[in-house]
């Protein structure tokens, strides 16, 4: 049998897809390492990136910090918190948070910097304090934008969470370095054909959202008076 053959019989074998090393307790786990995340990257990314796209401070050490992660080998990342932190849950988690963190911060900042400076301004002269014009008319328009950086991280972490299974922990990466270790290579191509067909439908799921999204304008309570805009606008244009 061909190496295709053999990865089909296993990963149709009913032994297979039971149990607590089954592949739905797997995907499971693969999907909780994945999850937890993305809160994480979310919660330090999306205020950054708000307050960066609101007032532009920081611009270029936050461009230059998103690059410089990326750049970030997660393997050694993950080798190096376990020698700081000790075997666990959260060492492979701070790993491939560092590697979630930058097209979130990006797609953020770039989405709320690109919001119409009209349309901010006007808010302003209707006398809408910073934090409204930032909730109210920047994130409602750059909602399609910072999903897309989230689109991209949620990838990024589906595809790398496999390393968690580096210390031991499960996921779908637990095929793979267990059938490395036996050479059990059905069991590894298994493993990688799990792990993609997860991000494929993933994707296209996060993909139709984002179609539904749109670019989203500000609702009419949001936008600010005709007259305000038409006066800011005649001013850009003297």
């Amino acid at each position: 049998m061909s190496l295709m053959e053999l990865t089909w019989a296993w990963l149709v074998d009913p032994a297979h897809w039971t149990g607590y090393s089954g592949i739905p307790a797997r995907l499971g786990e693969h999907a909780f390492y994945s999850v937890l995340t993305l809160a994480i990257a979310c919660a330090i990314a999306l205020p950054i990136g708000a307050y960066v796209g609101h007032t532009g401070r920081g611009r270029t050490v936050v461009v230059a910090l998103a690059g410089a992660l990326r750049a970030v080998p997660t393997l050694g990342l993950l080798v190096l918190f376990v020698l700081l932190a000790g075997i666990g849950l959260m060492p492979p988690i701070w790993a491939l948070v560092i590697l979630t963190v930058p097209p979130i911060l990006a797609g953020t900042y770039s989405g709320i910097a690109a919001v119409d400076p009209v349309i901010v301004d006007a808010a302003r002269a209707q006398g809408m304090q910073e934090h409204q014009v930032l909730l109210r008319v920047e994130l409602p328009n750059a909602l399609p934008v910072i999903f897309g950086g989230i689109r991209a991280g949620v990838l990024q972490v589906i595809a790398t969470a496999t390393v968690v299974a580096y210390t031991n922990l499960g996921g779908l990466g637990r095929y793979i370095f267990d059938g490395l270790s036996l050479s059990d290579y059905p069991q590894m191509l298994g493993g990688s054909v799990l792990v993609a067909g997860l991000a494929v439908v993933v994707d296209l799921a996060l993909g139709t959202l984002l179609r539904r999204l749109g670019p989203r304008m500000p609702s009419a309570r949001e936008l600010p008076a005709p007259e305000a805009m038409h006066e800011l606008q005649q001013e850009g244009l003297s």
